[in-house]
C-alpha cells in the first residue's frame, strides 16, 4: 500500500481552538483494524477536557463516540464479540476503552473497565504512532484489548454512533440501579444519558418516570422518550424540588434516583428524594474535586445504597445496540443527534454543544 495521510483536529491545550493537521497513516498490525470515520459525536466529557475541567493528554484528538467503516482488518481479527464476521466495508462501533495484557479488575473481579493502564479513545497524545486514536479525525485505528461491534444496517449513523458511550454507560447505570417494575425513578439531568436513561427506565418497567433539568428543550425531549412527569429546577430551591418530586411518589419518595448531569450540588437533594431502602447510582459526576457535604446519618437510617458508575463492561455495549434496534420505534432515537458538522467546524461544533444550544452535536469528516 503507497503511503497515505489523514487529517485530525487537534486539541494542544484547554481553552484554544482546535487545528486542523495530517498525520500518516500505515498499514494496520495484525491484531488492529483501521477505520474510516464515518461520524462522532461531542460527549459532555469531550467539553469538559476542552474547558479545562478534566484532565487530558495534549496534544490529543478528542472524540470517543465514534462509528466508521473497516478499511483495513489485521490478520488475526476475523470476529466482532456477538461472533459475527468481520470484512472490510462492515460499519462498525467498539468499546471506548481499551486494555491488552494481563489485568485483576479483569479476571479476578470480572471488571476490565477499571483495569489499572486503561486507556480511552479520545485521551491520547497525537504525537506517537498510530497518532489516530480519537473520533474528531478522518480515520481511526482500532487497538489490541477493544471489543468491536458490528453495527446492521437499520440504524442510521445518528442511532448508532452514541451507542459506545452514552448508552453503553446508562445500560449499565439502569443495571446497577436495580430498576424493577413499578418502580419510581427521578432522573437528574436530561441530556443524552438522562434522555435514554428515561427510555431504559421505562422499559425495564417503571411505573413512573421523573425528569429533572433547567434546559426547557430538554425536558420537552424528555416526554418523548420515556418521562411522565418532568420539573424545570431552573427557579426552585432544593427544598422545592425535593417536596415536588416526593409528591409524585407516594407514601415516601421515589425507589431510584439516577444523576447524569455532572453538578455535585444535586447529590444532597437525590438523597432527600428517596424513600427508606432506596438506591442511588451517581454517573455523571466524573470531574476531579466535586466535593459534596453529605449527613452520613441518613444512609444508615434510611438504608440508602449509593453506587457510582464509570466506564462499561464490553457486554453493555452489546446490550446498548440490542435496546437501540428493540426501542427505536418505540423511542425516537435518531433525533438525539440533532446537528452536524464538518470537521473544519469543529470549534463551532464545541461552542454550540458548550452552551447547550444543541443536544448532542455531530461531526462527519
Amino acid at each position: 500500500m503507497s503511503k497515505r495521510t489523514a487529517r485530525a483536529a487537534v486539541y494542544d491545550a484547554p481553552n484554544t481552538p482546535f487545528e486542523i493537521k495530517e498525520y500518516p497513516l500505515r498499514d494496520v498490525h495484525a491484531d488492529e483494524v483501521l477505520v474510516r470515520i464515518s461520524m462522532s459525536t461531542i460527549c459532555r466529557s469531550d467539553i469538559h477536557s476542552w474547558e479545562g475541567r478534566r484532565p487530558n493528554p495534549c496534544p490529543g484528538i478528542l472524540g470517543h463516540e465514534i462509528i466508521g467503516v473497516i478499511d483495513q482488518l489485521g490478520g488475526d481479527i476475523s470476529h466482532d464479540m456477538r461472533g459475527d464476521v468481520l470484512a472490510v466495508g462492515d460499519r462498525i462501533t467498539w468499546t471506548e476503552y481499551f486494555h491488552h495484557g494481563e489485568s485483576y479488575y479483569r479476571d479476578v473481579h470480572d471488571m476490565p473497565q477499571k483495569s489499572n493502564g486503561i486507556r480511552k479513545y479520545g485521551h491520547d497524545l497525537v504525537e506517537t504512532d498510530p497518532h489516530f486514536l480519537g473520533g474528531f479525525a478522518e480515520y481511526c485505528y482500532v487497538v489490541p484489548g477493544t471489543g468491536i461491534l458490528k453495527i446492521p444496517d437499520i440504524l442510521s449513523d445518528e442511532e448508532a454512533t452514541p451507542l459506545n458511550c452514552g448508552v453503553a454507560t446508562m445500560i449499565s447505570v439502569t443495571e446497577a440501579s436495580d430498576i424493577g417494575m413499578g418502580d419510581v425513578v427521578a432522573i437528574q439531568g436530561l441530556g443524552l444519558l438522562g434522555l435514554y436513561g428515561c427510555a431504559m427506565a421505562k422499559a425495564r418497567g417503571a411505573r413512573r418516570v421523573i425528569g429533572l433539568d433547567s434546559v426547557k428543550d430538554r425536558l420537552e425531549a424528555a416526554k418523548k422518550f420515556g418521562a411522565d412527569v418532568v420539573i424545570n429546577i431552573s427557579d426552585m430551591s432544593e427544598d422545592e424540588v425535593v417536596e415536588q418530586v416526593r409528591k409524585l411518589a407516594p407514601p415516601d419518595g421515589v425507589d431510584v434516583v439516577i444523576e447524569v448531569c455532572g453538578v455535585p450540588d444535586v447529590v444532597t437533594a437525590g438523597l432527600k428524594m428517596l424513600r427508606v431502602g432506596g438506591r442511588y447510582t451517581l454517573g455523571g459526576i466524573v470531574t476531579p474535586d466535586a466535593n459534596v457535604t453529605l449527613d452520613a446519618n441518613m444512609f444508615v437510617k434510611k438504608w440508602i445504597t449509593l453506587k457510582g458508575i464509570h466506564n462499561y463492561h464490553p457486554k453493555h455495549l452489546i446490550q446498548a445496540l440490542d435496546f437501540v434496534v428493540t426501542n427505536r420505534d418505540r423511542f425516537p432515537f435518531k433525533d438525539i443527534v440533532d446537528s452536524t458538522f464538518k470537521l473544519d467546524d469543529l470549534n463551532e461544533a464545541f461552542k454550540k454543544a458548550s452552551d447547550r444550544s444543541v443536544l448532542r452535536a455531530a461531526v462527519v469528516p
